[in-house]
């Protein structure tokens, strides 16, 4: 043994005992009929220790040894519970070869001093050895609290020199509200047990104890019954029916008790909503909308059964994940994870979702110091979710304080009456709607970046909001396809920024975003489309949106399909600025995205 503070404590516990031991040597047992007890006590204590009462709502056990210890301390003095105690330890040492030799030593030296303490204060306070004196119970009561006191204060410096932690740490995590309450509730029924065994004894020694062996195997069945009844009932009121997860209740519950001990830890929540969930109902009917819930529960079941996250069902369609020790970061990282796994998995019915594939959409807040509790927290990550939802679905979002929406752009108005053209999209290609979303997104991100004019920045980022309008006139089989393009229908894509500029300059309105809509895919080196135009040809805005329309569009995720992250994509720019985009925008929009979106470059 190493000697640190822990295990010279254990020597001073195992020196004391043994000097106390040593006091009462020879150990004077007596008769033939003393031995015959001593060894059906042995048995007694050997055989309860493995049939325990367990307490039903914590699921800790009784020990019955206590009991009947202190019974043969009260009944005979002291000789025999110290033999019973030397044999019987002895004896699981050899049963229990695995535990560490010094734990126990340690075990048996706490246990003499315990019973040799109870046995004189038990005489100290009027108590007489032999009959069970009813006029003088407060003597048992107090020998009993004194056993129990030393058991405590033992153990409570063990732990204070082997955790190293401070002694209030210590006895905070000791004397718990509930800890009490099951200690008081024990010390309780270790007395009467005492004095129950002393009366069986008194009578009938071996057959009294045969019969308190029986009476304590019984109640441990019993009280072992209890507890499973009572777990399958706690979990019933845990978990929600369906999906198997924990339901909002607990999920609450557990939200707040993190909250509460929190202190300067991190964690995060995250909602979930699965995307289009009603037209899949609409479509497959409830029962298959159960199926897709139930379904849903086991993969997120699966997800976090390694990890110290709690997954629960928040309601409805919707779901949430309490992540312990979690950066935003790391949560968003997990979550896209699992959002691009459940994009994957093949499932009946989703032909009629608008993606094809399942999916759904989620807000990560993280907690922070001076959170006012779980509604804030939950009303975080509810917002990131709505704006992830108004992103086009399938997205995960992050709760930020200066997070742009719409409604804080001074043309609000114009972007909403854009926007009512874009939705169009929705029952078409939501990804088109998506990618436009994004776009629009990364330009009121550029836009501050550069030294651009307010007009300037006005037609940027209402340009990169309706600059794939034209594609709502390619066929749906062209813009759909998930294999690579024919010659000719290559040629047909290509006339979107065509349509785009007819459908947009039919208005008038929006006459001073046509180069936008018509000119983003022309490249820097002459080789773009439709007209070739090269270098400062390109009109200055259309430049900017050729890089951020191509960088969202490396980066974009269609199921069963590898995507490029954010790395190579900025690798892709990289290569080819001076060719196909102009340099002068390209390390501009890099620096943007890695101060932005820095939690998604390298993953």
């Amino acid at each position: 043994m190493v000697l640190n503070s822990k295990n010279l404590y254990v020597l001073f516990i195992v020196g004391l005992s043994t000097l106390l031991f040593a006091l009462h040597v020879p150990l004077q047992v007596g008769e033939l009929s003393n031995w015959v007890l001593i060894y059906t006590v042995i048995g007694a204590i050997l055989l309860l220790n493995h049939f325990k009462i367990i307490l039903p709502l914590t699921g800790n056990s009784l020990s019955m040894d206590s009991a009947i210890y202190l019974a043969c301390i009260f009944l005979f003095g002291l000789n025999i519970p110290l033999m019973v105690l030397l044999l019987s330890s002895l004896i699981y040492f050899l049963i229990r070869y695995d535990l560490a030799w010094w734990k126990h030593l340690f075990n048996i030296a706490n246990y003499s001093i315990m019973i040799i303490s109870a046995y004189y204060v038990f005489l100290l306070t009027g108590g007489e050895i032999g009959s069970l004196d009813i006029s003088k119970l407060w003597a048992y009561f107090i020998s009993l609290t004194v056993y129990f006191f030393l058991n405590v204060f033992i153990m409570w410096l063990f732990y204070v020199f082997a955790s190293k932690a401070s002694i209030n740490s210590v006895l905070k995590g000791m004397f718990t509200e509930d800890g009490l309450k099951e200690a008081f509730t024990g010390y309780l029924c270790t007395l009467v047990l005492s004095l129950v065994l002393m009366i069986l004894v008194q009578s009938e020694p071996i057959f009294g104890m045969f019969l308190f062996m029986s009476l304590s195997i019984t109640f441990s069945f019993a009280f072992s019954k209890l507890l499973s009844l009572y777990k399958n009932e706690e979990i019933k009121a845990r978990r929600d029916f369906l999906t198997g997860l924990y339901n909002h209740g607990y999920f609450k519950l557990e939200l707040d008790e993190i909250i509460n001990n929190a202190d300067n830890d991190t964690f995060c929540i995250a909602l979930l909503d699965l995307d289009d969930f009603k037209r899949f109902n609409d479509s497959n009917g409830h029962i298959q909308g159960d199926e897709l819930l139930e379904f849903f529960g086991d993969f997120l079941s699966q997800k976090v059964k390694d990890l110290p996250y709690t997954a629960a069902r928040y309601g409805g369609e919707e779901f949430g994940i309490i992540m312990p020790n979690t950066t935003q970061i790391k949560a968003l990282s997990f979550i896209n994870k699992i959002r691009k796994e459940y994009n994957d998995t093949p499932f009946k019915g989703t032909e009629c979702l608008p993606l094809g594939c399942l999916s759904f959409s989620a807000g990560i807040a993280q907690y922070e110091t001076g959170t006012y509790g779980s509604s804030e927290l939950l009303s975080k990550a509810d917002r990131a979710l709505y704006y992830a939802k108004a992103e086009g679905k399938n997205n995960c979002q992050v709760y930020k304080e200066g997070l742009v929406y719409q409604e804080c752009l001074q043309y609000k108005q114009e972007v909403d009456s854009l926007e009512k053209q874009l939705e169009i999209f929705l029952s078409k290609d939501i990804y088109t709607y998506q990618h436009s979303k994004r776009v629009f997104h990364y330009a009121v991100d550029m836009s501050e970046v550069l030294q651009l004019s307010e007009e300037e920045k006005r037609r940027l980022v209402l340009g990169a909001l309706i600059h794939d309008i034209g594609k709502l006139e390619i066929p749906r089989d062209i813009i759909n396809k998930k294999s690579k393009l024919e010659a000719h229908e290559w040629e047909m894509m290509k006339k979107h920024v065509t349509y785009g500029k007819e459908i947009l300059g039919s208005t008038k309105k929006y006459d001073d975003l046509l180069p936008l809509v018509e000119l983003h895919h022309e490249h820097y080196n002459g080789k773009g489309y439709p007209y070739g135009l090269k270098g400062e040809h390109i009109p200055k805005l259309a430049r900017i949106l050729c890089v951020i329309d191509s960088f969202d569009a490396m980066t974009t995720e269609r199921p069963y399909q590898r995507t490029k992250n954010f790395s190579e994509a900025i690798f892709e720019l990289r290569k080819c600025s001076g060719q196909q985009f102009d340099p002068h925008f390209v390390e501009p929009f890099i620096k943007m995205i890695e101060c932005k979106y820095g939690d998604k470059v390298g993953s």
